[in-house]
């Protein structure tokens, strides 16, 4: 502890939005390190993340959340019963919302995915009403867009009476992240800080190695595999030398999908074998030995041990 204690403020920040509102994009970029995967596809935050963000005698503590939508499957109903947990349990609430979607899915030149957001987000509008919530709002991905189309779409949404006010950033870029930072710093509570000053997420190392190495699978075949890969971290050991050995399995439902995942010749493997390591090297510091098993299993979205490795309800 570097401050009085009595000088010190400390306290949790959800960040809640519909898939793909920019939510993990805005933590690492509120925490100034990788603590929650960003890839294009949506529903990739299955878990809350707590990334740990400084500012002045202020630490804030990050819940990235799972996007919220209207779940279909035993797996949708976990993530979104832990983004609502995240957020009721937190000392201020963000909830993202990727204006320029929005804005596309009320033209002809929105896409299914633009009107799909524009959906959930009214979901969570409704349920934070109901609930009697105002939270705080913040127009993402803003870049290049008109500064009246802007204040238009805040005005709409301010009107359902869900906001407190009005943030309007680019979590990509970092356009208006301080000021929000700022603010979210102002609105924790006094005490002690929880975290060591220098660190960046709360998130088990297993678990973290598993959402780097999920990550990867996305980005090389996010065309290919729709959501139906898990990973999991089988092992976890530190060597003598000072490096560590993880082995990690990866979940495919069906056997025309495993494959796809090793490549030709192992290829599409070793590549995000290669990518995953390099991550988990630059995290921690260290030599990192990863070893990566692919395994078909058609029922792993119902395994037990998976919701628990990552923190969620089986039951919800």
């Amino acid at each position: 502890m570097t401050e009085d204690q009595s000088q010190t403020r400390a306290g949790f920040a959800a960040i809640i939005g519909a898939p793909n509102a920019g939510k993990s994009t805005l933590v690492n970029r509120l925490a100034g390190s990788k603590v929650s995967i960003v890839t294009q596809k949506v529903q990739t935050t299955r878990f809350p993340v707590r990334g740990i963000a400084m500012h002045g005698d202020a630490q804030i503590v990050l819940v990235d959340t799972p996007g919220i939508f209207n779940p279909r499957r035993r797996l949708d109903r976990a993530m979104v019963a832990s983004a609502w947990g995240g957020a009721d349990d937190a000392d201020v609430v963000v909830h993202l919302v990727d204006a320029a979607s929005h804005i596309a899915s009320e033209t002809k030149d929105g896409t299914a995915a633009d009107r799909r957001g524009a959906e959930d987000t009214e979901t969570i509008i409704k349920a934070l009403t109901a609930a009697g919530k105002q939270v705080i709002l913040a127009l993402n991905k803003i870049d290049g867009m008109r500064r009246d189309t802007l204040l238009a779409l805040a005005q709409k949404l301010d009107a359902t009476g869900a906001y407190s006010e009005v943030f309007m950033i680019s979590a990509a870029t970092g356009d208006g992240v301080d000021d929000l930072k700022a603010r979210l710093a102002a609105a924790m509570p006094e005490g002690p800080w929880m975290y060591p000053e220098d660190q960046a997420a709360d998130v088990p190392m297993r678990v973290l190695a598993a959402e780097i190495t999920r990550e990867k699978v996305y980005l090389r075949v996010h065309e290919e595999l729709p959501y139906s890969a898990a990973v999991e971290t089988t092992a976890f050991d530190d060597r003598a030398d000072g490096s560590a050995r993880i082995e990690q399995t990866i979940y495919v439902e069906r056997d025309s999908q495993r494959p796809i995942v090793l490549g030709k010749g192992g290829q599409t493997l070793k590549w995000i074998g290669q990518k995953a390591r390099e991550d988990l090297t630059e995290i921690l510091g260290r030599p990192v030995h990863l070893f990566l098993t692919v395994k078909v299993d058609p029922k792993w979205q119902d395994s037990r041990a998976l919701y628990a490795q990552f923190g969620l309800d089986y039951d919800a």
